[in-house]
């Protein structure tokens, strides 16, 4: 009797110490489970940073978006019109834009100067759009514009870097405002979204070429 009941005890101290066992390598797998989780995730959260960096420091060729000191926060300014995807490529040839006048697109490699400059003729598209993507904004006027507005606008041009000024004979509207891929029509000089257009857009985030000069291009249509 005595030796049974001593076998029966090992019996259940070992089907103990194997359930013991198997309750250890399930808590050890579990272990293991969670610390792959955990330098997935960490591992994870360093490449992504990674990248953050990388991206932060690189900045966006974008025409659109110009990522630099300079850059001024995008405001839709309310009746303006917008593009986007332009070519910057330079050309020699004259180019056909669909929209009078142009916003951007192909263009000739010397720029029309653009520093707070008056013209009293129309400017070549392809040189005027140069200007454009040094981020200067391009004020242009058809006949239908008065002449008391004309010359408001000519003192604001003066008085304002990386601008410039220019008749435009068969614009649709009496006075227009472009910068790169934006552009917007006023009634007369009066219209407070001409000084908004010119804070958001004259050396603005559209830039595609921010802090480029506006001088020493070219000087005369």
């Amino acid at each position: 009797m005595g030796s049974a009941k001593k076998q029966g005890n090992s019996a259940a101290r070992r089907a103990r110490a194997e359930e013991m066992r198997r309750a250890e390598q399930a808590r050890e797998r579990r272990n293991r489970i969670v610390a792959i989780v955990a330098s997935v995730v960490v591992v994870g959260g360093m490449v992504g940073g990674g990248w953050a960096i990388i991206a932060s420091a690189s900045g966006d060729d974008d025409p659109q978006s110009s990522p630099t000191s300079t850059a001024k926060p995008k405001v839709q300014v309310t009746g303006e019109k917008t593009w986007g995807g332009l070519a910057r490529d330079h050309v020699k040839d004259s180019v056909d834009y669909p929209m009078k006048p142009p916003v951007g697109g192909k263009h000739d490699a010397r720029w029309q100067n653009c520093d707070a400059i008056v013209y009293d003729k129309p400017l070549r598209n392809e040189n005027a759009v140069h200007g454009l993507e040094h981020g200067a904004v391009w004020i242009t006027y058809n006949d239908k514009a008065a002449d008391a507005d004309v010359k408001a606008l000519s003192s604001k041009v003066e008085k304002t870097p990386y601008t410039y000024m220019s008749p435009y004979p068969d614009q649709p509207g009496p006075i227009m405002l472009t910068a790169w891929g934006h552009q917007l029509t006023v009634e007369n000089s009066k219209d407070k979204r001409i000084q908004q257009f010119l804070d958001t857009y004259v050396q603005g985030e559209q830039t595609p070429e921010p802090g480029a000069a506006c001088t020493g291009g070219k000087p005369t249509p």
